[in-house]
């Protein structure tokens, strides 16, 4: 019976958001949470010309390489009870997004939340790692990129 393919991850990687036209953001694998989490702040609910609720946020913050704290809005989000680290059980506004790893793709929900005293913008969750069927090695960082950075030297050198 053939077993898919399990790739590699580090404690630390660096991810790309292609609808958000961000790259390289910095974030932490998180074993232990269930769902990924994106930093945001000013997260609001605005209503639009037919009345339908928006969800509207700063992504990141200017503080962060790569992004210039700029407004993202959201028709489709979800508002969920998540377990923070701490152990305390709060609502948090949902989305779906997409985050690229070894150059794929990968839609997963992302909670929203302020992040801007934790170390990283983003963490990653169980849910995205059993999706693209990850293995996590603590004692690397950043094996994505790596292995294309790799990749494009070996294109380059034919």
């Amino acid at each position: 019976m053939n077993r898919p393919i399990k790739r590699l991850l580090g404690r630390r990687e660096l991810v790309d958001f292609p609808a958000f036209e961000l790259g390289g953001i910095e974030a932490k694998v998180d074993t232990g949470a269930y769902t990924s989490a994106l930093h945001c702040s000013n997260i609001h609910i605005e209503t639009d010309a037919q009345q339908r609720p928006q969800l509207v946020v700063h992504l990141l913050d200017p503080g962060h390489e790569g992004t210039d704290g700029r407004l993202l809005t959201f028709s489709e989000f979800a508002l969920r009870d998540i377990r923070s680290s701490n152990g305390e059980v709060q609502e948090r506004y949902v989305i779906r997004a997409v985050v690229q790893l070894y150059g794929q793709d990968f839609e997963t929900d992302f909670s929203l939340s302020d992040r801007s005293d934790m170390k990283y913008p983003v963490l990653l969750g169980r849910s995205l790692l059993r999706q693209g069927r990850f293995v996590v090695d603590v004692s690397k960082r950043n094996l994505s990129y790596k292995s294309l950075a790799r990749a494009a030297a070996r294109r380059a050198q034919r």
